[in-house]
């Protein structure tokens, strides 16, 4: 989860890199604006958008090929909301065929992106400002704004609703996932959580208790900081989908800290963050 914690872990790790190996990093992150497009990608067209929830207005990116129908994709981002990195993503995986909701998951408090230039979730202020708008998140809030997000996807002329939908999170969005597919398992096949946190908790309505509700295929990729610290996780959730029948690949990525996805993270890490998108896509191939 992106917690104090495991913010601790990244800026740790982050002291300790040298200035020629922080600039390699740097050059990747670089090369990571420039994602590499699949083979074969289809042409994509993208747009803002904003419709009703039952809270008010959401916002979102929306991506999809610019002819035919495809299934849908709902992504929960991380903790830093919607930003280029995270549209860049959307378009990314509408080149594969799917027609791919990002949503500002803060719409609740803010609009659109928030973060400005240089700020990023290590900042105090910018975690002190982000606390009162995640709090807002209940589970009742994430189910109720899943369906508001598949509701408006099962509407639009690119979307497929012979298909099933699939679901990505990231940091926070992982668990996010896990109750979207649980609420909706008429229409989510497909669901993976990306250095997610709080996916097993000793509380009552933890994620993976969710399982059995669910029908849907998961990939689970597990930052190494996040393993290290909470082991056990990654058991219980792995234990929840064998004992459900339910297939899920859960994996720990070797060095990856938390957030090593999204290209613009501090933690970037290209090698893996390849491999974890090209599970997605497999993970994807059943909708």
């Amino acid at each position: 989860m992106c917690d104090d914690l495991t913010n601790a872990d990244n800026e740790k790790f982050l002291k300790g890199v040298t200035r020629r190996e922080f600039g390699a990093m740097a050059g990747a992150a670089g090369l990571a604006a420039l994602l590499p497009a699949p083979a074969n990608a289809k042409e994509v067209k993208g747009r803002d958008v904003t419709f009703a929830t039952p809270h008010g207005t959401a916002d979102g990116y929306f991506a999809a090929p610019s002819s035919g129908k495809h299934p849908a994709v709902l992504v929960w981002p991380d903790v830093m909301g919607i930003r280029p990195a995270f549209r860049q993503m959307g378009e990314r995986l509408a080149q594969s065929g799917y027609a791919v909701l990002t949503v500002n998951p803060f719409y609740r408090s803010v609009k659109g992106q928030f973060l400005q230039p240089g700020e990023s979730y290590a900042d105090p202020a910018v975690r002190a400002k982000i606390g009162p708008w995640r709090a807002l998140l209940t589970p009742e809030a994430v189910v109720s704004d899943a369906a508001a997000y598949i509701g408006w996807l099962d509407e639009q002329a690119e979307v497929d609703v012979k298909r099933g939908v699939g679901t990505t999170g990231y940091c926070m969005g992982g668990p996010f996932t896990m109750r979207t597919a649980a609420a909706l398992p008429g229409r989510v096949k497909g669901g993976a959580s990306f250095h997610g946190g709080g996916l097993a908790t000793d509380k009552p309505d933890s994620p993976h208790l969710l399982v059995p509700k669910m029908k849907a295929r998961f990939l689970v990729a597990v930052a190494e900081n996040d393993d290290k610290r909470n082991p056990q996780e990654k058991e219980l959730v792995r234990k929840a989908f064998a004992d459900a029948g339910l297939p899920a690949e859960i994996e720990v990525y070797e060095g990856a800290m938390h957030g090593w996805c999204p290209p613009d993270s501090q933690v970037y890490n290209q090698v893996q963050a390849e491999k974890a998108w090209n599970r997605l896509l497999e993970t994807f191939k059943t909708l």
